[in-house]
């Protein structure tokens, strides 16, 4: 019993490791730049066994030790616990750079000499690591003890043991019995070798005294074999012996010999012990004398033999199990039986076990000023002892340290210091056998450092789930940040989620997901970065599959497959035969868009697959071609096959028939495919199902039919073409009645009002009656009364059980019968009568903490009982009121939201709130069909929160060298909007400029920019402002003017063609001269005409694309100078 400072010791141990049961080690990663820089204190990676058996005959012998660690461990050993010098005995030398000894004996001198227990150190500046103690011990083959074996007298029908008492080896030898001709002595039920190597009779026959019997000890290490000198038998019989009588199913010959009950050889006495160990192999040997020969026979008290395990050896007298476990402990029983009686023998095992891991100590890696811990937790029989020691010496006699604190099979470490770094090994013991672990603490101060390759470029797909790697390292460990194109606070949520690895998940890539990712790891001891960059691709996919096609020999086929890509990937496409690469040329030619086979033959016929990769991702699709043979000198197409003729029914049984039928012409395409159609005239008349489909190469099956059903069968034959017409109806095959096979399917029972319960369920279809006057019988009782069931027989699918308490469990169940019988029963179902309105309603409604977009909310829950009902949530009704941002109108729309909790005090998250808003909320109880009244009203205010995107972002060219942004407010502000924020970059190819960042006040939404010249163009990203920050970006790119010829505006182009005007009014006057002086304008004008018909050079671009239309704005207001206008463009001038 433990005293009260034993308690309280308990209890403070408890405690303190609860304080420590959530500290980790760093996880090192095995990357070569991190490892050649890191400090490690030494770790044992190779070690001989720790029982080490040699052959004396070796002329070297070696004990492995092996160790790794920063700085390159060294080594040293100890022979029973003192230190060996190596360099004082020329025969032991160590191995270079590493531990292992070498023991030469190639100039004389014994292994013996050298037996005992060796232990390795290996030692660095951080700690030191042992091996285990490795008792090294040479093998030993003594000879037998010279000895006069006297002649064995024994009288025929007794018992007879012949001891063996090998000499003791190292290993234990190997024995087995032979005679003097070296032949093997046959063992069966009468005879045989115990497990001491004893050799046993259960009874004597006269002719074991034809032959001498040696022991034979076998010696695997030096692979020889010891001798002992043989035992000569002689067998007295009653009678004289007539070895020529002698048969096996009288092994006596007829004579008399006096016949004995069993008894016992081996063990000695009616119960003995075996202990075992655990993982061990159990041995249990019976060997039982008496004539006639007994047989034996195993059980073990309290429960079965485990037939997994139990093994029955050496004609039953041996019983073995392989890797003993505790379960197998007991009292087993072995019973040997002849015709005049039986005797027992109890044999009680006691397993027992050298220690085991239950949580062997790990290395641990800790930066400066963590926490960590090491534990050792052993099992064994008994109970093992923990002892600590700390670079090989016990932890009693190391320096005492504040940051370290021994509590039994752990240790605690605090606030960790550099010097803190050693190796403990836990040592775990008991009679039979001990463990021996290391396990190193290694304090590690390691600025961040990225791991994986730098600025890497992922190609991915659209709505594709993307992962960003970012592996990295520092001690203490680092904290770790994603950023995009070295903007924001960091991503993580929504569309994107961290892991803790410096992996990235971006759950679905869209387009505007491309740019440049950011990855910055930070610690106190500084930081480091890396950059992916994503580009998000259209996946690569066939468009125009080639399809199924039947073609004559020597006549063309064509595969058409049409690819659509990304315009940035390069794809490649490839056709496979029957899954083998083709081999293109000659007949087969390759486009972008098809296949053609030209002169097809034989050959051709094959499934044909067209497959297109890009580097990121790939599509296929197949048809078959179908090659025909020459139906005439002019190919003629393949076309549907003619209906199947002459169908005939046979073999009749109760729900099968045999029908067959003759194939019609195929029409030079072959049928796939016939299905077979039925119609019958009591449910359904006149209308044909589908019954079965069958593989076009038969023509006769067998139908498996419904019983009670009229039938009559068509068939339709399918080929690639298409499917035939019907072919004539078979004669009607009548099949006879039976009980329903089918139980009615989605049993419920629920109630239509708060006094009954209404039974359901799915009538049988019509071809499951199986007979006529199809009824259902229905059984109800209450569930755990004990009450017996009510039953009704009805022909509805619906049972109403009234008047009944409100909502009370029922046992239901039910079955379908007809006048032939009754079909089975169906599995009991739970149904429930009807539900009421909740009696009580949540109380206490209130709120405990509201941030912008959510709330949590407490409230005290009803009693269930009064849910009259099955419970279903409490039921949440909240509307937003009014925001708090003047002047904006809101919808009052009233919301609901449900909490499926039991708890003494339950509480929940309101979640989707609208920030800087007023709400109102009431809280009900709910089951199925009712509420109950609602509880207190709850009236409270969200926070203010960062505002929603701008209700729109427009970007227009106004001239070639300005741009002009307009923008409206958000449609929820989420707070008070102090302004906008527009982030901008000059966009060159695929790279960004510097980022650009212009402020605006609340009240102003539009900004003219100036462009550096007329190519430039940018990304904007544009947001409002709260106190809180920077709301939803709305995110525009400028357009793209790759030709500013391209480009047409009103000003620029009246600057840039002023000779029109000119033109125009040099026109005009010649028109007016043209009225005034008609008679000379008649004569000048048809010169004139001419010159403006000559061909001259083209307009520049602009003016020759604009239509009339468009150069009726720059003229002036008179018909007249219109006119004139048009006149010169079209001129050319």
């Amino acid at each position: 019993m433990l005293g009260k400072g034993g308690h309280a010791a308990l209890t403070l141990m408890s405690l303190l490791l609860l304080l420590w049961q959530e500290v980790v080690g760093i996880e090192v990663p095995q990357d070569p730049k991190i490892q050649q820089d890191l400090k490690q204190p030494p770790t044992i990676i190779k070690q001989s066994v720790k029982d080490y058996i040699v052959d004396p005959r070796d002329n070297t012998i070696i004990i492995e030790c092996e160790a790794k660690g920063n700085p390159a461990p060294t080594f040293s050993w100890r022979k029973n616990g003192k230190f060996v010098n190596i360099g004082k005995d020329p025969r032991v030398t160590m191995r270079k750079r590493l531990g292992t000894l070498e023991i030469a004996f190639r100039n004389g001198g014994r292994p013996e000499d050298y037996e005992g227990e060796y232990q390795c150190f290996a030692a660095n500046d951080l700690g030191v690591a042992l091996s285990n103690k490795i008792l090294f011990r040479v093998s030993k083959a003594p000879l037998w003890p010279k000895e006069e074996l006297e002649p064995v007298t024994v009288i025929e029908g007794s018992t007879l043991v012949l001891p063996c008492n090998p000499p003791p080896g190292l290993p234990p030898p190997i024995i087995f019995w032979m005679d003097s001709n070296m032949t093997p002595i046959p063992q069966d039920r009468r005879v045989s070798m115990g497990l001491n190597g004893d050799l046993y009779f259960s009874n004597v026959l006269a002719q074991d005294g034809q032959k001498d019997y040696s022991c034979n000890a076998r010696f695997n290490f030096t692979h020889t074999i010891q001798q002992k000198n043989p035992f000569t038998l002689k067998v007295q019989t009653m009678e004289p012996y007539n070895q020529t009588s002698y048969n096996t199913s009288d092994p006596y010959g007829g004579r008399k010999v006096a016949e004995s009950p069993p008894t016992f050889l081996s063990p000695s006495g009616s119960e003995s012990v075996k202990m075992v160990l655990r993982d061990e192999q159990l041995l249990l040997e019976c060997i039982a004398a008496g004539l006639p020969t007994p047989t034996i026979k195993w059980f073990k008290r309290g429960g079965d033999l485990p037939a997994q395990k139990v093994k029955f050896e050496n004609y039953n007298k041996t019983l073995k199990i392989v890797h003993v476990s505790e379960e197998d402990a007991g009292e087993y029983v072995c019973r040997a039986i002849n015709h005049l009686g039986s005797v027992r023998h109890s044999i009680y095992v006691e397993v027992k076990a050298a220690p085991y891991w239950l949580d062997k100590p790990t290395n641990l890696v800790l930066a400066p000023e963590e926490n960590g811990r090491l534990v050792c937790r052993a099992n064994g029989n008994p109970k093992p002892d923990i002892q600590w020691l700390m670079n090989g010496e016990p932890i009693e006699s190391a320096q005492p340290s504040v940051n370290r604190e021994v509590l039994g099979d752990t240790i605690l470490f605090h606030k960790v210091l550099m010097e803190s770094s050693a190796v403990y090994q836990c040592n775990a013991s008991n009679q039979h056998g001990y463990l021996m672990a290391n396990a190193f603490v290694s304090v590690l101060d390691m600025p961040p450092r990225m791991l994986g390759p730098k600025n890497q470029l992922i190609k991915v797909l659209v709505n594709n789930r993307t992962f960003l790697n970012c592996p990295f390292f520092g001690s203490p460990l680092p904290v770790l940040r994603w950023f995009k194109n070295g903007q924001g606070s960091g991503l993580d949520g929504g569309q994107y989620r961290a892991y803790i690895n410096g992996t990235l998940e971006i759950k679905r890539a869209r387009k505007e997901d491309e740019g440049i990712y950011t990855c910055v790891a930070n610690s106190i001891l500084g930081k480091a970065e890396n950059q992916v960059q994503l580009e998000v691709k259209e996946p690569t996919r066939i468009i125009e599959a080639p399809t199924n096609q039947s073609a004559v020999r020597r006549s063309k086929a064509r595969f058409h497959c049409k690819v659509a890509s990304d315009p940035s990937l390069s794809t490649k496409v490839t056709w496979t035969k029957d899954g083998e690469p083709l081999y293109l040329g000659g007949r087969l030619k390759k486009d972008e868009e098809s296949l053609t086979i030209s002169s097809v033959s034989e050959d051709d016929e094959g499934m044909y697959t067209c497959t297109v990769k890009s580097e990121i991702d790939q599509d296929s699709a197949s048809a078959r071609l179908t090659v025909l043979e020459d139906a005439s000198p002019i190919p003629l197409r393949p076309d549907r096959p003619d209906p199947p003729m002459d169908l005939d029914l046979s073999d009749a049984a109760a729900r099968s028939v045999r029908l067959t039928w003759i194939p019609g012409n195929d029409h030079r395409s072959p049928v796939t495919e016939f299905l077979v159609q039925f119609e019958e005239d009591r449910w359904e008349p006149g209308r044909w199902q589908d019954l079965s489909s069958f593989p076009g190469d038969l023509n006769s099956v067998i139908l498996q039919l419904a019983p009670y059903v009229n039938y009559q069968f068509r068939v339709i034959a399918i080929n690639a073409v298409g499917r035939s017409q019907p072919s004539r109806p078979s004669p009607r095959y009548k099949t006879t009645g039976s009980p329903p096979d089918a139980i009615p399917r989605d049993l419920r029972g629920w109630g239509s009002k708060k006094d009954n319960m209404e039974i359901t369920w799915e009538p049988l279809h019509d071809l499951e009656r199986n007979g006529p006057n199809l009824q259902y019988n229905v059984w109800w009782r209450r569930k755990d009364s004990g009450d017996d069931w009510t039953n009704v027989t009805t022909f509805q699918s619906k049972y109403i059980v009234h008047p009944t308490e409100t909502y009370v469990p029922y046992e239901i169940k039910i079955q379908a019968r007809n006048d032939l019988g009754s079909g089975p029963e169906s599995n009991v179902v739970i149904g429930f009568s009807g539900e009421d309105k909740p009696k009580e309603a949540p109380t206490e409604l209130q709120i405990s903490k509201v941030g912008g977009t959510s709330a949590k909310i407490h409230w005290k829950p009803v009693d269930l009982s009064s849910v009259q009902g099955e419970f279903k949530e409490y039921r949440l009704y909240y509307s937003r009121e009014s925001s708090l941002v003047p002047g904006l109108v809101v919808s009052k729309e009233k919301k609901t939201t449900g909490f499926y909790t039991t708890v003494p005090e339950p509480s929940g998250i309101l979640k989707d709130l609208v920030p800087y808003s007023r709400y109102q909320m009431f809280m009900v109880v709910a089951n199925n069909r009712f509420e109950s009244p609602p509880s207190n009203n709850v009236i409270f205010t969200t926070e203010e929160d960062v505002p929603d995107a701008p209700r729109f972002f427009r970007i227009n060219r106004r001239s070639l060298d300005t741009l002009y942004l307009q923008w409206g407010k958000p449609l929820e502000p989420n707070g008070i909007l102090i302004g906008y924020q527009l982030i901008y970059h000059r966009v060159n190819g695929s790279r960004l400029g510097p980022q650009q960042i212009q402020t605006f006040l609340q009240n102003e939404t539009e900004f003219t920019l100036r462009l550096p010249d007329r190519s430039a163009r940018y990304k904007f990203n544009l947001s409002a402002l709260t106190k809180v920050g920077a709301g939803e970006v709305y995110a525009e790119e400028s357009p793209h003017f790759t030709n500013e010829e391209n480009f047409t505006d009103a000003t620029d182009l009246s600057l840039r063609r002023p000779p029109c005007l000119l033109f125009s009014l040099l026109l005009l006057l010649l028109y007016l001269l043209f009225l005034l002086l008609p008679s000379l304008l008649q004569q000048v004008v048809p010169q004139l005409l001419p010159l403006f018909l000559l061909p001259l050079p083209p307009l520049p671009l602009p003016l020759r694309q604009l239509q009339p239309q468009q150069l009726l704005y720059w003229s002036p207001p008179s018909e007249l100078i219109r006119m004139s206008w048009l006149l010169g463009v079209r001129s050319g001038i």
